[in-house]
């Protein structure tokens, strides 16, 4: 029985891949790759899913030939974002202040419950930033001996490594930066416009530095230029000397950088980022993250709870783009960052900074942590994927031979469905609230009313007729009409007024598919696939 299995897997896998090599050049993979194993990952898994919201949204669009037909954001490609583990990343006096004023057993236990990380209010502005002075102490006075270990192991003399070291200050704005020097993370943006940067880095009165550490690699000569160019600028010039590049990255710098520095950086390419989990763990801590809205940061930014550098736009050229958002960092620099820091009240405590930290933990702390992002992989994909594998498994995998088959006749006797017709009485503009009746005669050759789904796409309709955030509805099989004819009956609501474009497509259904599209297999009225059709509703406002 297994080998009969795993015949009409092979032979089903066999039919996936002659499909997909005839897609085209305009695949992500090259077109005459004869394997490729992401393409057999997706193909096979039931379940894909990207690591941040922006990620899954790329992914989609980078495999969309892999579902030809299928409109983009219903390509099969979800997403779970990251988290990071709560107590191993928080620093021991932040540790004690949540088991003060949230309870230990509260916010270890149900890190994921927001109700719990509310009580963060309840800490005195003072404790807070108290608690932050510490942990910026703590890490500049690691970094200074972690510095001189480093320039001593370089052969520097004992001048060069004293005013090295003396450039960190306790006291100062401290950013912090540490991540795989890949070039799409752009960890140069910072040094765009060095003038303006030196400007910063020289002012005693608010004074800035950067504690930077990362390791690019081994085969990565641009990633380690990249580098290069940072302990350069460090070293030419006095105010440079208040950035720091820590070497050898590992557990126990990243650990200290995230509990102790002010602001996280981020500047990766935007939609190069998968997720990023380094903001989340020092968000924790009570630092604020600027960064570009990519990756974790795209879904998370908000107003109260750090900087974003840019707006999401999209470029077509990246010297452009760096040009505009190093600007746009230098800008936040200058006229918030700097500024919201270094404004005291007479305790010395910057309320609104404080306030961003607070409003940082109690809304980060419970979405971007591994108990969340586990609860929302097993409620999500594992338990599905397990009902259906037991599904498929059941009669001695008598599930998967039947799903093998049923496949196969879909594959087979697709090509002859045809949608013949397709009336609704579009005479006027309809009213909010009033329904328009949709009919479809479907021709399904040799396949039956219970082999497949009739849908009505229908959505709000642009100035083109492209239909954006589009939605499916079932359409029922009102009667046979004989010679595999059948006759499709659906309604499209009119919930609010405008243009709504719609088209009738027909896709496998059967219970052992579920909601996974089957690559290939779509067939939609009219020669145009969507988003673009030509029918469109104008829906008139109701009367009062």
């Amino acid at each position: 029985m297994i080998e009969r299995y795993f015949k009409h897997y092979h032979d089903g896998l066999r039919l996936d891949m002659r499909g997909l090599l005839s897609l085209g050049r305009e695949n992500v993979y090259a077109a005459n790759e004869f394997f490729s194993m992401a393409v057999l990952a997706l193909r096979t898994a039931h379940w894909c899913n990207g690591v941040s919201r922006l990620h899954g949204r790329v992914s989609r669009g980078m495999w969309r030939s892999l579902w030809p037909g299928v409109p983009e954001p219903e390509i099969p490609i979800a997403h779970v974002t990251n988290g990071v583990h709560a107590r191993t990343w928080l620093s021991r006096d932040i540790i004690e202040m949540l088991d003060r004023y949230l309870g230990a057993r509260r916010w270890q236990t149900e890190p994921a419950d927001q109700s719990v990380w509310e009580s963060i209010n309840h800490v005195p502005d003072e404790e807070l930033w108290r608690i932050r002075e510490l942990g910026r102490h703590e890490l500049v006075i690691w970094a200074r001996q972690r510095l001189r270990d480093q320039l001593a192991a370089r052969g520097e003399n004992t001048e060069h490594i004293t005013s090295r070291v003396d450039a960190l200050d306790t006291q100062a704005l401290t950013i912090g930066f540490a991540r795989r020097f890949a070039t799409y993370k752009r960890g140069t943006l910072m040094l765009s416009d060095t003038q303006r940067l030196l400007a910063l880095l020289a002012d005693v009165d608010r004074p800035l530095q950067f504690i930077i550490a990362g390791k690019a690699h081994p085969a990565d000569g641009p990633g380690k230029d990249v580098i290069r160019q940072i302990v350069h600028f460090a070293n030419e010039s006095e105010a440079g000397r208040r950035i720091v590049f820590l070497e050898n990255y590992d557990v126990e710098i990243a650990r200290h950088l995230v509990q102790g520095c002010d602001v996280w950086l981020n500047t990766p390419r935007r939609g190069m980022e998968a997720s990023g989990t380094s903001g989340m763990k020092a968000a924790l801590n009570g630092a604020l993250n600027c960064s570009i809205l990519d990756g974790w940061w795209d879904e998370a930014y908000d107003g109260d709870l750090g900087w974003a550098i840019g707006r999401g736009e999209s470029y077509a050229n990246v010297d452009e783009q760096d040009r505009i958002e190093s600007e746009s960092f230098y800008d936040l620099l200058e006229k918030q960052i700097i500024p919201m820091f270094y404004q005291r009240d007479e305790h010395g405590v910057p309320r609104q900074w404080v306030a961003r930290m607070k409003n940082c933990i109690s809304t980060l702390a419970p979405m971007f942590n591994t108990n969340r992002m586990v609860q929302e992989y097993v409620q999500k994909l594992y338990m599905p994927a397990a009902r259906h594998a037991r599904e498929l498994a059941r009669d001695n995998l008598h599930g998967s031979i039947e799903l093998a088959h049923f496949k196969r006749r879909l594959r087979e006797h697709w090509a002859g469905i045809t949608i013949e017709q397709v009336d609704a009485p579009i005479s006027k503009a309809l009213m909010v609230r009033e329904h328009l009746d949709v009919n479809a005669i479907v021709n399904l050759g040799e396949l039956t009313a219970d082999d497949v789904q009739v849908q009505i796409y229908t959505g709000p309709a642009d100035a083109d007729g492209r239909i954006v955030q589009g939605h499916s509805a079932m359409m029922i099989c009102r009667e046979e009409l004989g010679d595999g004819r059948h006759r499709f009956n659906g309604t499209i609501p009119t919930s609010t007024s405008g243009r709504f474009g719609f088209a009738v497509r027909v896709v496998p259904g059967g219970r052992m598919l579920g909601d996974v599209s089957e690559p290939g297999l779509i067939l939609w009225d009219g020669e145009q696939p969507p988003p673009v059709v030509e029918k469109v509703v104008e829906s008139a406002a109701a009367s009062a």
